[in-house]
């Protein structure tokens, strides 16, 4: 590769010179997202409830990755938690909301409980967080706020009506911010993973080959997705090259979401 080449790459893509937060940034396609972020060059904090769990992510992360204590369902407390982080860090000027949980019961067996306890997370917890972060002064920096929604919100989903619910309600949070925070140089979009080989799928679809087989048939593309796929296109979206995209929500499915 040319230095003409290289540099190109770095003004387009890089990330450098950037502070990047992920919430549920410990495993899975949080952790694809924050080790993407970090090769792209920027500063990475993962957050979640877990301190071990991110202890123990931090070497996959390339680069000086750090880790911040943080319960999206403790709504009260988010803005002092936030407080630490930047007095800790200085200004975050990426922010991944991933964090996420889900309530799987038939729906007439489940309660209100069981829906606020999703949306508490994948909404209200992501809003609050966001809400901080915009508070910041960011001065003239290009920022992104970028929420990770689902396929699930596209085609819907038994026995997890909270999640689908909240998953959906993500598509107007990134349509509604957008608008309103595009004049101070914040952009907002989402990515709609679909079936992506996780740990989680993997435990989910375990010694069930009628179910595995049954999802490959809906994906086009004939195999599942990677959670470094799903966290390339996170990276993608922060960069200079989609300084031009917002208020979208990109689909990383193989086609499975419109597919037949």
């Amino acid at each position: 590769m040319t230095d003409t080449q290289q540099g190109f790459l770095c003004r387009t893509y890089g990330l450098s010179g950037r502070t990047a937060l992920v919430t549920g940034g410990g495993t899975g396609i949080g952790l694809a997202i924050a080790q993407s972020l970090a090769s792209a060059g920027a500063r990475v904090i993962i957050a979640g409830r877990r301190a071990d769990v991110l202890e123990a992510a931090l070497p996959e992360i390339p680069g000086k990755a750090a880790a911040h204590a943080l319960d999206l369902a403790d709504i009260d407390g988010l803005p002092e938690r936030f407080a630490a982080l930047t007095a800790r860090v200085g200004p975050v000027d990426i922010l991944v909301n991933n964090a996420g949980n889900t309530v799987k019961k038939p729906f007439e067996e489940s309660e209100m409980e069981d829906f606020d306890t999703v949306m508490d997370v994948h909404v209200r917890g992501a809003l609050e967080l966001s809400r901080h972060f915009v508070r910041q002064d960011l001065g003239e920096t290009p920022s992104s706020i970028l929420f990770i929604s689902s396929m699930t919100a596209f085609i819907g989903q038994p026995f997890v009506l909270g999640y689908t619910t909240a998953k959906t309600a993500i598509s107007g949070l990134v349509r509604g911010l957008s608008a309103e925070l595009s004049g101070r140089n914040i952009r907002v979009n989402g990515v709609a993973p679909g079936w992506i080989d996780t740990a989680l799928y993997r435990k989910a679809t375990a010694s069930d080959i009628p179910r595995q087989q049954k999802i490959l048939s809906r994906i086009p593309m004939g195999r599942l997705g990677l959670a470094e796929e799903v966290g390339n296109t996170a990276a993608f979206l922060a960069s200079p090259a989609a300084a031009y995209i917002t208020g979208q929500i990109v689909l990383v499915d193989g086609g499975g979401a419109t597919g037949f």
